[in-house]
């Protein structure tokens, strides 16, 4: 019992490493462009790049598992994140900074595309809300990355500030280093099963197209609110602690999502709820981003907050076999964060045509429009006899 809270806890410090490194650049991006020379293509592939690796790294973190383990694997991905950090702390230029975001992206991509699969071999009564509650802990170090490095910056400078998270990824590392069940216990889950080919399924495909477009709200927010209120007049901090509560909200909202879980066989009405809360505040951002904060944050919030994990949740529910899910997790992270790396780039190329982002908030807005005609088709599904798999 006392190693199985152990990993619980690793888990969970895990989930709290794999967006500080990400949302700590939004509420500093004007000082470091100043600093640097970025101009803002420059400056938003400092979230776009590791979202392609974390993408790229996601398609093949089934070869990883197969070669050195989930446990590895993951340990390899938490060490990335440490060095990348520090790294922004020792050569605090444009070079360094693009490829710390590279290196970033590498480890996210190796913690995030291996650790729901071995949630499920290691929680397989109740993985889909350990599965919630993981990506509500992605979602709250999203929260102290905002949040807390405005603040450092007074005290260390923006690089030294950005470096300090490399503390909390090595913690993660040593905890999982001694939580994590041996190569022999991960391996164990493996099961007869047929491999599947999931480029051939359709269903792997929207799968896939469904959490990036949904994810590619979470990249846009991330990487461009602080810049939007700050050209509104905010400071640094104050963009950056609304960055925080707006997160806050996205883990209240997932917590309690994660909580009903088992009572919704039928994710569909979550997804219309948490899809239409995404849609309504893309619009008031645009409207009222200033006399309607508040509002912005709390839908925004709800509607990102429940989208993430829901669109895990959704995809893991059509297999039964650990390594599949795993494998079938991997295909749909790896696309679709490929699909939402293009949100913030696009955003700070439409950014040099026109005076503010109202019109990547607009894209985004009638994207979640498309989401709600996909979720339509994640009704849930029939177990096709002797294979394991859920079809239409």
């Amino acid at each position: 019992m006392k190693r199985q809270t152990l990993l619980l806890l690793a888990i969970v410090l895990l989930g709290l490493n794999l967006r500080p490194a990400l949302a700590a650049i939004g509420p500093l991006l004007d000082r470091i462009q100043f600093d640097t020379g970025l101009d803002h293509v420059g400056a938003s592939l400092l979230t776009s790049l590791p979202v392609v690796i974390m993408g790229l790294g996601a398609l093949v973190a089934g070869s990883l598992r197969r070669h050195v383990g989930d446990s590895a694997g993951i340990f390899l991905g938490a060490v990335l994140i440490a060095l990348a950090c520090l790294l922004r702390g020792l050569l605090p230029s444009a070079t360094p900074l693009i490829a710390s975001a590279l290196l970033a992206g590498a480890g996210i991509a190796f913690v995030q595309a291996l650790l729901p699969g071995l949630i499920k071999s290691r929680f397989a009564s109740d993985s889909g809300r350990l599965i919630g509650f993981y990506s509500c802990a992605i979602m709250a170090g999203a929260a102290f990355g905002a949040a807390f490095t405005p603040w450092l910056t007074h005290s260390l400078g923006w690089s030294w500030a950005l470096a300090s998270w490399a503390l909390p990824a090595v913690l993660a590392a040593a905890l999982w280093r001694r939580a994590a069940p041996g190569r022999a216990v991960t391996m164990a889950t493996t099961t007869t099963t047929p491999p599947l080919v999931l480029w051939r399924w359709p269903r792997a495909w929207l799968l896939m197209s469904f959490f990036g477009i949904g994810t590619a709200g979470y990249t846009l927010v991330l990487a461009w609110l602080p810049p939007y209120y700050t050209a509104l007049g905010w400071s640094a901090q104050s963009s950056g602690l609304l960055l925080a509560a707006l997160t806050l909200c996205e883990v209240v909202a997932g917590l309690l999502l994660s909580s009903v879980l088992p009572r919704f066989p039928d994710r569909r009405p979550l997804l219309a709820l948490v899809l239409l809360s995404l849609f309504t505040g893309l619009l008031v951002l645009q409207l009222a981003p200033q006399t309607l904060v508040v509002l912005v944050a709390l839908l925004l919030g709800v509607g990102i907050g429940g989208l993430f994990p829901l669109s895990l949740v959704v995809a893991q529910d059509h297999l039964e076999d650990p390594e599949q899910t795993g494998d079938l997790l991997a295909f749909v992270q790896g696309g679709g964060y490929l699909i939402a790396a293009c949100a913030p780039l696009l955003a700070g190329v439409l950014r040099r045509y026109s005076p503010d982002l109202s019109l990547s908030w607009q894209l985004m807005a009638s994207a979640s429009v498309v989401l709600m005609v996909m979720a339509v088709r994640l009704r849930p599904a029939h177990q096709h006899p002797g294979r394991g798999v859920v079809t239409d």
